[in-house]
């Protein structure tokens, strides 16, 4: 059996696991930092090393099991997704207006991380077992229930920012699968009908003022805009090296808020300065080129829109807290994956890419054992 594992371990995708390792390292230091500005304790520092641990040993577990372990049990993740969002509307704690963790000993997990794993993989189920007939209408609006149904209790913590990356994954596996581009565009026409219609009839005052403060951060600097324009202040400060870790003026004076997981590029930026953050970029770009290996080299449509499904999801939630540290996009309290403190988002970031391991090897063991071969 431990003979087997290490024959398995061979064939982990390393420049994936090194480039992985490296933004948690990076993401280590800058939470250490923002943890000197609040006092010798380090609790953000010390549970973070903690849930990398954790999602450490769940990445090994998850890449050693068979690959056919995870179509089968697609179904039952999803199920047991569901459950954990309904249970934790009735029994979670509630922090800074969303009811989405349990909580327990000091320690919370928000189980909306473990349903994007969920929904990724009954997706990609689905889209195996659908032996890409994917322009019929059942494809689209079925997989469009089963993500409605798992969005629908997100909403109700209510988690914005989370029931956005459902939806992306979703939008991004179907349109990838090759769905009937007529359904897709009548989708976004009424997601803009909506958006406009809300503007009117739903949206409270506070709502559409963050609208237009994203649009116009300058106008409202001291409120509304006040967020936003510490963030760009601190990215333009580091210049090319940085302040130093530590001795970030907006980080550390607590002028940046939540500077520990949504404006953790911001801290990047300013101590760590443009080559810090370039050599950030540089290793998730490693991480998307290797999801698009793995795609590129699936054995099959499981394993394909599995590392389709993780790629939408890693680069959505780049782009989006990337883009707001810089004024690009809205602040919706996206983290940024491997970097933001946040114990559940990083074991179960770890878990997924464990689950993508499982589902490569056996195609790298094949093209391995053909070589001999030859």
């Amino acid at each position: 059996m431990i003979r087997d594992s290490l024959v398995k371990l061979r064939f982990f995708d390393w420049k994936l696991l090194a480039a992985v390792f490296l933004l948690i390292g990076m993401g280590l230091a800058a939470i250490y930092s923002v943890d000197l500005s609040r006092g010798s304790e380090l609790v953000y520092f010390k549970k973070q090393v903690i849930a990398a641990g954790l999602g450490a040993i769940f990445l090994v577990a998850a890449g050693l099991t068979q690959s056919s372990f995870w179509r089968f049990a697609a179904k039952w993740l999803y199920l047991g997704s569901l459950l954990s969002l309904a249970a934790v509307l009735l029994f979670g704690s509630t922090i800074h207006g969303t009811r989405g963790w349990f909580s327990a000993f000091g320690f919370s997990f928000q189980p909306v991380e473990f349903a994007k794993i969920a929904l990724i993989l009954l997706l990609s189920y689905i889209i195996y077992k659908f032996g890409r007939k994917f322009e019929r209408p059942l494809f689209f609006f079925g997989t469009g229930a089963v993500t409605l149904l798992m969005l629908g209790l997100v909403l109700l913590q209510p988690d914005l920012g989370s029931a956005f990356l459902l939806g992306l994954v979703w939008l991004g596996l179907v349109w990838l699968a090759g769905a009937r581009r007529i359904f897709i565009l009548l989708l976004l026409l009424t997601v803009i009908l909506l958006g406009v219609g809300s503007w009117y009839l739903a949206l409270k005052d506070y709502q559409k003022e963050r609208l237009i403060t994203f649009v116009d951060p300058g106008r409202d600097q001291l409120n509304a805009g006040y967020n936003i324009t510490q963030s760009v202040i601190a990215v333009g400060a580091g210049k090319w090296y940085g302040r130093g870790l530590g001795f970030g003026s907006q980080s550390q004076l607590r002028f940046l808020p939540e500077a520990q997981t949504d404006f953790i590029f911001s801290v990047i930026g300013e101590e760590l300065g443009f080559a810090g953050a370039a050599v950030m970029l540089a290793l998730f770009a490693v991480v998307f080129w290797r999801l698009l290996v793995f795609i590129r080299s699936a054995k099959d449509d499981f394993a394909a829109s599995a590392s389709a499904g993780a790629l939408v999801l890693f680069l959505t939630q780049f782009f989006t807290n990337v883009g707001a540290n810089i004024g690009l996009v809205p602040i919706t309290g996206v983290t940024l994956p491997f970097i933001s403190y946040g114990g559940s988002s990083l074991a179960m970031n770890l878990a997924l890419v464990g689950i993508l391991q499982s589902l490569a090897q056996s195609t790298r063991a094949q093209v391995d054992k053909g070589a001999d071969l030859s």
